[in-house]
């Protein structure tokens, strides 16, 4: 890359949450970055507030619809220049028992969360592979890694989408693209705080090595730093950052338990 040439960075699902702090932490980081999301008037108040007009553009896309990709992507070439760094964080969820899940329901939420980080990687891996390389992040989930109730489609999606991290890593390598993702455990971020009761909460504090939930500047911190260079040789890998979550595995609270009445 040319000296001075600012790096640049596309975000999906960036309107809020972990994907908004991705962007943040690009921009306080100095690159220029492309914010995405289907809440159009949430993101472009969010950009404005912001204060960055001359390195955060808006975009409004549906990551499921394969034009509007295509055509974004294009919008972002020709204002950037470059995209160094992809972030496939757009997510959506339905949270409800197995057998009342319906197929459009079904349908959805793999549409989002399977199909679009498939569609948005195919439409900027080849500027990626022409420019001489980059870095894509797929945000897929702890519920990818084990399974819990009420997450029939949303695991089976990020259970996907961790595969798809591989295949993307095992094939775009030879272009100079490195492909990772991160699986967030518990995280304060507003899909959470709608979703998570006062006793869900406890039940994954006492599940939690670390006790607490996770912060979306954390997830960022990662994020971050699987597309930049100190991440150079790391490829094809699923990195949990859940505190402890996930290696933990059941029996925690009464382990905890029997060690405090000793």
């Amino acid at each position: 890359m040319a000296s001075g040439l600012k790096k640049v960075a596309l975000v999906t699902g960036a309107a809020r949450g972990i994907g908004l702090a991705a962007a943040t932490r690009f921009l306080d980081d100095g690159w220029h970055v492309a914010m995405l999301d289907v809440l159009g008037d949430t993101l472009r108040s969010t950009v404005s507030d912001l204060g960055r007009a001359d390195a955060a553009l808006a975009l409004e896309v549906d990551v499921s619809d394969p034009a509007a990709i295509e055509a974004a992507v294009e919008q972002v070439r020709r204002q950037f220049g470059r995209i160094d760094a992809l972030v496939n964080n757009a997510g959506i969820a339905v949270f409800k028992p197995m057998l009342d899940v319906t197929l459009e329901e079904w349908q959805r939420v793999l549409a989002v969360n399977l199909t679009g980080p498939f569609l948005m990687t195919q439409a900027v891996a080849p500027i990626m592979r022409d420019q001489g390389g980059g870095a894509i992040v797929n945000i897929t989930s702890i519920s990818g890694l084990r399974a819990s109730t009420l997450r029939v489609a949303y695991g089976t999606s990020k259970a996907g989408l961790a595969h798809l991290t591989k295949q993307q890593a095992a094939e775009l390598g030879e272009y100079g693209i490195r492909v990772n993702a991160v699986a967030p455990g518990p995280v304060d971020t507003a899909m959470a705080k709608a979703v998570h009761t006062p006793a869900i909460r406890a039940d994954y504090h006492d599940h939690i090595p670390l006790n607490r939930y996770g912060l979306e500047s954390e997830l960022a911190n990662a994020i971050c730093f699987l597309c930049g260079d100190q991440a150079g040789y790391i490829t094809g890998q699923v990195l949990a950052v859940d505190g402890g979550f996930d290696a933990a595995g059941v029996g925690l609270p009464t382990l905890r338990n029997e060690r405090r009445n000793q």
